[in-house]
């Protein structure tokens, strides 16, 4: 089976090595052609994974029909805000035979749309059975050490989701499987939001009982649009969920927990932005998704905070000031 992996960041290239070293014929997609030339000189990615070496049968493609064309499978892994147009370099070649395996987390800023409905509505024919995500605690730099980790493919097809849980599953990754593809969308998406806000208190030099609050108030905001959407409760509970959130929330791996914690030291985010070479994909899903949850009508009062901290310059001290004196409700509603 040959598996191509859209995107060479650390994530996109950490999973083709995996894949590699389970043996398939492995295609490791690159934006830029010079970074591609790198790639293949180097036979590593010095830039996002140094140190991890590419096997034999994993190849660098240039050219996006050349990567995408011989592919069962179809791994996106670039940022969610660029999904749209990489789709869009491959729509006209015929998918019919295709699984589209997606492990960008993210919400579209001007649509609204989860990743899945993206790749659905940019590629003709594409049907729900062929998508799939592959969402969970899994930051590359310890996947690629092969430490222990554990992930979720999920698809609206539970056969599409056995089948990447087959084609993914090692004695370090395990993967586990579910349907609920809403919810898991939503969740790996979120999560990175609560995440600036998780760094933003240890910015501001809080301890842990912040940290647990946000945590937790945070799952309260997911589980809200998640149900609002449709989605099956016991999600949250899961990888995607809770087990995605706590590694994104308390990581030093953590792009999203790193960028909150520059904003409560009171740097603004054009500088911190300027600082780093990957995304961090929760700085403008935080655009997207109090967008959508106005347009839903659902309180998500972290969220908000952190977008009016990242985009309205408003100063972190006086953000949590106004999330710690809201009018007292009850824990569930």
């Amino acid at each position: 089976m040959t598996i191509t992996v859209l995107g060479a960041g650390s994530w996109g290239t950490t999973l083709a090595v995996l894949l590699a070293h389970k043996g398939y014929d492995v295609r490791l997609w690159a934006h830029r052609p010079e970074f591609a030339a790198a790639l293949e000189s180097d036979r590593e990615n010095k830039r996002y994974l140094s140190g991890t070496l590419f096997p034999d049968n994993l190849h660098v493609v240039a050219d996006l029909h050349d990567a995408v064309r011989p592919a069962r499978i179809i791994v996106t892994a670039v940022p969610s805000q660029a999904l749209r147009q990489t789709a869009q370099g491959f729509a006209d070649l015929p998918l019919s035979d295709k699984i589209i395996v997606n492990v960008a987390k993210g919400i579209e800023l001007e649509t609204g749309k989860r990743m899945s409905e993206v790749l659905l509505e940019t590629l003709p024919g594409l049907k729900p059975e062929q998508v799939a995500a592959l969402y969970g605690p899994s930051h590359a730099e310890e996947v690629a050490q092969h430490q222990p980790t554990t992930v979720v493919a999920c698809s609206p097809s539970e056969e599409t989701a056995l089948l990447v849980q087959e084609v993914f599953h090692t004695q370090s990754f395990r993967v586990y499987v579910n349907t609920d593809l809403v919810g898991v969308e939503i969740a790996g998406s979120v999560k990175n939001i609560i995440a600036i806000a998780a760094g933003i208190s240890d910015g501001l030099g809080f301890g842990d009982n912040a940290k647990a609050a946000i945590i937790t108030r945070g799952v309260a905001e997911i589980s809200r649009l998640s149900a609002k959407l449709g989605a099956d409760s016991l999600t949250m509970s899961g990888l995607s969920g809770i087990g995605d959130l706590v590694v994104t929330c308390l990581s030093r791996h953590s792009r999203n927990r790193a960028v909150g914690e520059q904003i409560g030291k009171g740097l603004k985010l054009d500088e911190i932005l300027s600082e780093m070479s990957m995304v961090a994909e929760g700085v403008l899903s935080s655009k997207a998704v109090v967008k959508l949850a106005d347009r839903l009508g659902v309180e998500m009062p972290i969220s908000q905070a952190v977008y009016e901290m990242l985009f309205e310059d408003k100063p972190a001290p006086q953000a949590i000031l106004d999330l710690m004196t809201r009018d007292p409700k009850p824990e569930h509603y």
